[in-house]
């Protein structure tokens, strides 16, 4: 009998270990994207006078949108320990703000990524979470692919 109940004790265990172990449909291994409410909840690792512009949440994005600030794409990832992955992070002006922030790319070259060919929006989704499209950054003659809402 107590060979069953370790048994059932593991597997019991393994499932909520599994089952809480996060949205797997989220980009939680990078500061770009991470869920906000201000601020103050993105980049907690890194001295903020590293980075290079100003950090904000965007609010604009449903759950909000760890980003900051910048003029070249080479701004997004330039302190240690900002960007954690090789996905990459473009800096492009988004929507009909003309002020530029640093946004998960979906260009072609994005969409291979360990060792699997996404499509745009299946990409987003998978890396950030449902309800997240590959579409214009709408930054004019700036445009980029980028993740972002529907």
């Amino acid at each position: 009998m107590r060979p069953r109940h370790a048994l059932f004790t593991f597997l019991t265990a393994a499932v909520l270990a599994f089952a809480c172990a996060g949205d797997p449909n989220h980009f939680e291994d990078e500061n770009v994207g991470l869920p906000c409410g201000s601020a103050a909840d993105c980049y907690v690792d890194i001295n903020p006078a590293l980075i290079r512009g100003d950090i904000l949440c965007m609010d604009k994005v449903p759950g909000g949108y760890c980003t900051h600030y910048c003029e070249t794409d080479a701004d997004c990832c330039a302190v240690d320990g900002e960007c954690l992955t090789d996905h990459r992070i473009v800096c492009t002006p988004y929507e009909n703000d003309k002020q530029k922030r640093c946004m998960l790319a979906c260009e072609a070259a994005d969409l291979y990524y360990d060792d699997y060919q996404y499509e745009g929006t299946e990409y987003c989704t998978h890396f950030l979470s449902e309800g997240w499209n590959c579409s214009s950054s709408g930054g004019g003659s700036e445009n980029r692919d980028i993740c972002k809402p529907n």
